[in-house]
């Protein structure tokens, strides 16, 4: 039995004292009640919940003493929400010296659209500086910003994917806490995708803004469980490791069907939305709609020359999606809005939809992938795109990566703070 998971028991088993996890320097507040990791050795227990799931911003008892006295950079966007309170507020409120706030992709508001550059500013309500981390120059704090703060803070809401750009952008600034000896806390939320684990594991060689991670597709994990992996795994700068702090949730386990009460990004508004993502994102690397600009993105998926099918939409310039592909023009295709959302949640990862338009579009010779590869990108590796060419089926593609992933379910399992 490892140092890290005597360590890990004895949270679970105490629930009172600061634990410093040694193997990945790491810790569990003091309060901190989420279940922890099984090991091989030590199944665990299913976990059993009652009432509803308290976020870890909520928890300002467990998280507000250990900031006091020091300079906090706060990584949050519209979704920091604690009920009716942002936890900016909150933190102001309990006397919290937050001096910068960071910004990832959609800009601290949430208003931009994907990919869209978010310049730095000043926060309206308060006054606090803006620092921008997706303005398009670089994925990180300056030297200058980062010379002003003691303690990196991350209140921000996930949905489980390996090209959600949010993790990575946790990444980015725990790096930089490594960099300039900075402190670094998560305060947790549920992962609305937390229920599987999916897909194939990203070749490193395929390391962009949409894949930072050796983790497959759908990883199941918090951000929280993400930070204590990449740090316990050595997969932050030159393998060192943060002095990182992680506030879990309460009454959550990795089976709650968490429902989001604000949208993470404007073209994910509703929960079909978010579980269909891990199977229509890849329509990003293709000609082909998947409903940006329409009332249901990543809820149908069509292109002006796909043929016999009787649903059609339009995609049309509006917030959140100002050009989205075949804009304005008539596509044909398939309606995904009226599935049931469990069926999707035990589908996983359906390649289907891809397959399906990719055979439609190609046998009448028009162009189906993006000259780019972002759909190898987005896929993690370049062998899906080859064995769809083949003609393969999507249960065969799955069961290309299902020994992966039952490898990686093993080696995330140390970093797991609820029960599975």
């Amino acid at each position: 039995m490892t140092k890290t998971y005597v360590l890990m028991l004895v949270v679970w088993l105490s629930l009172t004292s600061m634990t410093t996890l040694n193997a990945c320097s790491s810790r569990v507040n003091p309060a901190a009640k989420g279940t922890p990791a099984a090991s091989e050795q030590q199944p665990a227990v299913a976990a059993q919940t009652s009432g509803e799931v308290v976020l870890g911003a909520a928890r300002t008892d467990a998280y507000v003493p250990l900031l006091k006295g020091k300079r906090v950079a706060l990584l949050s966007n519209q979704t920091g929400m604690v009920g009716d309170k942002h936890t900016l507020d909150l933190m102001l409120e309990n006397g919290v010296n937050v001096v910068t706030i960071f910004s990832p992709e959609h800009g601290f508001r949430g208003n931009a659209d994907a990919g869209e550059h978010v310049s730095s500013s000043v926060d309206d309500k308060t006054g606090i500086p803006i620092a921008s981390l997706y303005d398009g120059k670089s994925p990180m704090p300056s030297k200058q910003v980062m010379d002003g703060i003691d303690v990196i803070v991350t209140d921000i809401q996930d949905v489980g994917l390996r090209f959600y750009t949010y993790y990575v952008t946790m990444i980015n600034l725990m790096d930089a806490a490594v960099t300039y000896g900075k402190q670094f806390m998560v305060l947790d939320r549920p992962n609305p995708n937390g229920m599987y684990v999916d897909g194939p594991i990203l070749d490193m060689s395929l390391k962009s803004g949409v894949g930072r991670l050796p983790i497959p597709t759908v990883h199941g994990m918090t951000l929280g469980e993400l930070a204590q992996m990449a740090n316990g795994e050595g997969w932050l700068k030159d393998g060192q490791k943060c002095d990182l702090t992680v506030i879990p949730c309460e009454n959550y386990t990795h089976q709650t069907r968490y429902t989001l009460p604000i949208a993470p990004s404007p073209n994910l508004p509703n929960m079909l939305a978010i579980y269909l993502y891990p199977s229509m994102c890849y329509f990003e690397g293709t000609t082909v709609s998947l409903g940006r600009g329409t009332d249901w993105p990543f809820q149908v998926y069509g292109h002006p020359d796909m043929t016999g099918y009787s649903f059609e939409f339009t995609p049309k310039s509006r917030f959140g999606a100002k050009t989205p592909p075949q804009m304005d023009k008539v596509c044909h295709g398939v309606d995904l809005h009226n599935l049931d959302p469990e069926a999707v949640i035990a589908k996983g990862i359906n390649l289907e939809y891809v397959i399906d338009a990719y055979r439609n579009l190609t046998k009448g010779g028009h162009q189906f992938y993006l000259k780019s590869n972002f759909f190898d990108l987005l896929m993690g590796t370049t062998r899906v795109r080859e064995l769809i060419a083949q003609g393969k089926s999507a249960d065969e593609i799955k069961a290309t990566w299902k020994a992966d992933v039952d490898l990686f379910k093993v080696q995330r399992r140390p970093y797991l703070l609820y029960a599975e």
